[in-house]
């Protein structure tokens, strides 16, 4: 799956471009919008974009995931050490599982206070009243649906994530 953005000047052109991707098969679980007033698109069955779309709570929660079991890890092989006649395999799974578990939570903490990369870099143009549609479609249909929005609407800006953006988005201390 990729994720595609769709920076679009206007409420009325992005309902129009929401009907387009709908009639070439997208759901409203792929379609996602964020901007000031969505409100009027909301009424119209457009999907608004939740925190999941908008911030970094799920890479951080993967990040926090992998951390905290290493951590777990470490900590559980410390203890069967530092604790004579323990058995190592319970109290390291037992502290794996604690430190996942704990990882995933502090970092999701984390993520939700960071703002999603690409829906940072367009900011300013939705404080300015544009509308920023997230969708997400097959790596196979990519270009159909880019081509398709830039034949019919060419004043749209559309982006996507690359692997040097998904980089970008870990905050400092990670």
């Amino acid at each position: 799956m990729q994720r595609l953005y769709f920076l679009i000047p206007d409420k009325e052109t992005t309902s129009v471009i929401v009907d387009e991707l709908n009639s070439m098969g997208l759901t409203k679980d792929e379609l996602h919008v964020v901007g000031k007033d969505w409100r009027p698109l909301e009424k119209e069955g457009v999907p608004v974009a939740s925190l999941i779309q908008t911030s970094d709570v799920v890479n951080a929660s993967k990040r926090g995931a992998i951390a905290g079991a290493v951590l777990g890890l470490i900590l559980g092989l410390i203890a069967h050490f530092m604790l004579i006649d323990t058995n190592i395999v319970w109290i390291t799974l037992g502290m794996i599982v604690f430190g996942t578990l704990f990882g995933v939570w502090a970092s999701t903490m984390v993520g939700v206070s960071v703002r999603d990369v690409k829906v940072g870099k367009y900011d300013k143009a939705i404080k300015r009243g544009a509308m920023l549609l997230i969708i997400d479609v097959p790596d196979e249909q990519e270009e159909v649906f880019k081509n398709t929005i830039k034949r019919h609407h060419s004043d749209v800006i559309i982006d996507k994530i690359s692997t040097k953006d998904q980089k970008q988005n870990v905050p400092e201390g990670h």
